[in-house]
């Protein structure tokens, strides 16, 4: 897929954002983790927001997780959504404690349930750009 063939919004690939989609293309969801607090974090930033200490590493999520909130866009805002209507945006709650705006990609948004046990996978979008999206699972 060349990238004029993919027309929704992409992230844009500068600075600790471009390092987490560069192990999402790898096939690897991969969160900061903190040196000194081991608090776990997303969107990825320097410094950390518990214990103000600026060392850190990317560590290996588990890639599951629940659904901890969603809504349902019937009117997208976005042209290049017109065909997902109605859709939902989600947010996944993973086990090590982040939360992540994504996509559940096996259940149509009247199926979801809060709580609902979800695991990661990758859709490679670009070339560049793999999207961490979940899918439900034990259903």
């Amino acid at each position: 897929m060349s990238n004029s063939d993919y027309k929704k919004p992409l992230p844009a690939l500068e600075g600790l954002t471009q390092e987490f989609y560069g192990f999402c293309r790898e096939g690897e969801l991969r969160f900061q983790r903190c040196a000194s607090c081991q608090a776990w974090r997303h969107v990825p930033r320097e410094m950390c927001a518990q214990c103000g200490s600026m060392d850190w590493s990317w560590e290996a999520s588990s890639g599951r997780g629940k659904l901890f909130t969603w809504t349902v866009a019937a009117r997208p805002l976005h042209a290049a959504f017109a065909d997902d209507a109605p859709y939902a945006p989600a947010v996944v709650e993973l086990d090590e404690g982040v939360r992540l705006v994504t996509e559940i990609v096996n259940c149509k948004p009247v199926d979801l349930e809060i709580d609902a046990p979800v695991e990661v996978i990758f859709d490679a979008v670009t070339p560049e750009i793999t999207l961490p999206k979940f899918r439900r699972t034990g259903l």
